[in-house]
């Protein structure tokens, strides 16, 4: 007997890298066992050169196959040079090393990933040539004149909570056709891996009801909101007083900080930090309680409770999420070392 393990793995394309999957075949004997390695053509994933094409897959993350059912898996990937060496593309290898030396102050996040759905070259529910009644009533909202792709999230959310991520909520946004799913909270790690397969996940199923799903920062140029991955982060001090969440917040203000940030935090960057639709200029930088023009959010209740998470409102939807991880755990975490609030 035989079961399916879909080989999942983030590619080299830029300035956004996609996602790719193959199927191996696996005997029974191998259910439990470390998952082999496996190779593909990494000239073909903008990952190698055709003179020398061979790149290796190396799993790191598995869960059920929430669409093939049964014994087959679902298999994410790191990506590997054939001397075993990262891949200049593999961001998990950086993660991976910056959690493990601030693994003490229990980093934490959670992850909105917002996204939309097209069908064609329009966002689902646009009407053809034309456009819908301005944004508002779509956020959050009920009714077939309001809320476009039901059937897709509901049947993605059932995927993901199928393969066992850490799926915390789904929510139709502000335009038509654009929704958000959270993933969290988990270590820095652990949040990356599983927002890859829900994204992964998201693409599969929407391609089975013939839509496209994008997280494109930008999808409709004008007064539209933009597509973000706000990223809610915290430490055990921060969960446990308001102070080192004031550190965390200056930190990522000093210096060149605020830039260092934003220039990783997804392509498209300065289409969507405008300054309008509920975010903070690109190239401004500054925090407050309950404010959602805000570079970086404090939540009213973390305030009146004086101790809980901040949220990045910066990051894309496109974003990397082993990226801006491994940057908000770098930046935050180093500060409140220095300020011995760990």
């Amino acid at each position: 007997m035989t079961f399916k393990a879909e080989y999942i793995w983030i590619d080299g394309t830029a300035p956004t890298a996609k996602l790719r999957s193959k199927t191996k075949i696996l005997a029974d004997e191998a259910k439990g066992a470390e998952l082999p390695l496996w190779g593909f053509d990494g000239s073909s994933t903008n990952q190698a050169k055709g003179h020398a094409s061979d790149r290796v897959l190396k799993p790191v993350f598995t869960c059920p196959d929430p669409i093939r059912g049964g014994d087959d898996i679902l298999v994410l990937c790191e990506v590997l040079n054939t001397d075993m060496t990262p891949h200049e593309s593999n961001t998990r290898a950086e993660l991976a090393e910056v959690e493990a030396r601030f693994g003490a102050q229990e980093p934490i996040f959670g992850i909105e990933q917002e996204y939309t759905f097209f069908e064609g070259d329009r966002p689902l529910g646009f009407p053809v040539g034309g456009f819908p009644a301005a944004q508002g009533g779509y956020y959050c909202g009920v009714g077939a004149d309001e809320i476009f792709g039901r059937d897709i999230v509901e049947a993605h959310l059932e995927h993901c909570l199928t393969a066992g991520l850490g799926i915390s909520g789904i929510n139709a946004e502000v335009m038509p056709g654009q929704w958000e799913f959270q993933v969290g909270p988990l270590a820095p790690l652990e949040v990356s891996d599983q927002l890859w397969i829900a994204r992964w996940l998201l693409y599969r199923t929407a391609e089975d009801f013939k839509v496209s799903a994008t997280l494109d920062p930008k999808p409709v140029k004008g007064d539209w909101n933009g597509a973000g991955a706000h990223t809610n982060f915290s430490t055990k001090a921060m969960r446990e007083g308001y102070a080192p969440i004031i550190t965390a917040c200056e930190a990522l203000g000093e210096g060149s900080k605020p830039l260092d940030h934003v220039k990783n935090y997804g392509a498209g960057i300065d289409d969507r930090l405008t300054g309008l639709h509920e975010t903070a200029p690109w190239d401004e930088y500054k925090y407050g309680v309950s404010d959602r023009g805000a570079s970086v959010r404090i939540p009213w209740q973390v305030e009146v409770e004086q101790k809980g998470y901040i949220e990045d409102r910066r990051p894309n939807a496109n974003v990397d999420p082993y990226v801006v991880t491994r940057l908000l755990v770098d930046t935050c975490c180093a500060a409140l070392e220095k300020a011995g609030q760990v």
